[in-house]
């Protein structure tokens, strides 16, 4: 089989090769071209663009809209020369979503794998993809149900943060290298990577941290982003920085205080008892508030389909709030209990199996059915 993969942001280059490393192994005569990064191409990935040239985000996509098209009609033009068998897409929804267009246009069946959060916001691209995609492979169990109301069949397959946690190989001597005790409470801040989101949380943060001297705080910082957006926990006594260890420090946090985002469900895969807090400037918090169709905005409550951790938004994502809740969740009483026993019903709920490998079987059977 003649692959074309497209991804095109580091988690999707990171999703990417497992799936072509599964299929490889399914289809060893298989081989693959696309868009991606250095984890597919060492995966053996033909690699026509790498995901730096295409990762535009928000009003830098806007700017940048020539060049995102030039990209998109040399995509296209690729995929006519090298004529796949199948096309397989990895998130990256608004370039991919067209792409998918094009694929179905040209009879090349289409595989989409991690679609994009159309539940969340615009809920009517779903009919789009439903058009265009041939099959699609979803990392949310409530997806599943979702597209069942556009009367679109999609396969859940399992969540690859599951996968990447039972692979990962902690650093035993992870505290030792940053001077960090194990009789003291450890508390995990994961502010994420956007900066707007930065500018409103790490503040709050900061005066969490001031205000509970007997904890150790470690924030799990990004490389590429300016210090600047870190300076009101820089200098603090009982404040650690690290990089690249996010799964290092979750081993050994006691408690997090987490932005929205993928980050919530690791946390709780690593069950550690935690409060999700989010902050954005006044105009994008009210956009978000007319468009987003969800009751919550962390994952882990999105998955139980109720309130398992506690999510503090806008005006309540205050350093007062903050710290009642990280309180109730050091103090190893009731209220961490059950929400550790959530965590072990959500890790079931996603526990099928490797996410890629299933992937990997569904678009193997159904390209040999396709063929013949």
């Amino acid at each position: 089989m003649r692959y074309y993969i497209i991804a095109g942001e580091r988690s999707g280059d990171l999703h990417g090769s497992n799936l072509v490393k599964s299929l490889t192994r399914l289809q060893p005569q298989s081989t693959f071209r696309g868009f991606g990064g250095d984890g597919m191409r060492q995966a053996g990935v033909e690699l026509v663009m790498h995901y730096d040239q295409l990762a535009f985000m928000g009003f830098e996509a806007v700017f940048n809209f020539l060049k995102i098209a030039r990209y998109m009609s040399a995509c296209k033009q690729d995929i006519l020369q090298h004529n796949p068998s199948a096309l397989i897409l990895i998130d990256y929804g608004g370039f991919n979503r067209r792409i998918a267009s094009f694929g179905k246009a040209n009879g090349i069946k289409v595989h989409y794998y991690i679609p994009p959060k159309v539940w969340a916001w615009r809920q009517n691209r779903a009919w789009q993809l439903k058009k265009s995609v041939d099959h699609m492979y979803v990392i949310l169990p409530f997806e599943k149900e979702f597209y069942r109301q556009y009367d679109f069949e999609v396969d859940y397959v399992g969540n690859p943060v599951l996968d990447a946690i039972r692979s990962f190989r902690p650093n035993t001597s992870f505290l030792q290298q940053y001077n960090l005790s194990s009789s003291q409470p450890l508390v995990a801040l994961l502010p994420g990577s956007r900066t707007r989101e930065l500018q409103k949380i790490v503040p709050v943060m900061a005066e969490v941290a001031k205000a509970h001297t007997s904890f150790h705080f470690v924030v799990a910082a990004i490389r590429n982003l300016p210090n600047e957006l870190y300076k009101p926990l820089s200098g603090l006594k009982n404040v650690t920085f690290i990089y690249d260890a996010t799964y290092d420090l979750l081993t050994h946090a006691s408690a997090a205080i987490v932005t929205s985002g993928t980050a919530t469900l690791e946390t709780a895969l690593f069950k550690v008892p935690q409060v999700v807090v989010y902050k954005a400037g006044y105009l994008e918090y009210l956009i978000a508030s007319w468009v987003v169709k969800v009751k919550f905005i962390s994952l882990v409550n999105l998955i139980a389909g109720r309130e398992v951790v506690k999510e503090l938004i806008q005006h309540d994502a205050s350093a007062n709030l903050v710290e009642e809740e990280l309180l109730k969740l050091v103090e190893k009483g009731r209220y961490q209990q059950e929400m550790l026993k959530s965590y072990e019903q959500l890790y079931t709920t996603l526990d099928i199996g490797s996410a890629s490998d299933n992937t990997a079987q569904l678009i193997a059977t159904h390209s040999e059915l396709s063929s013949n």
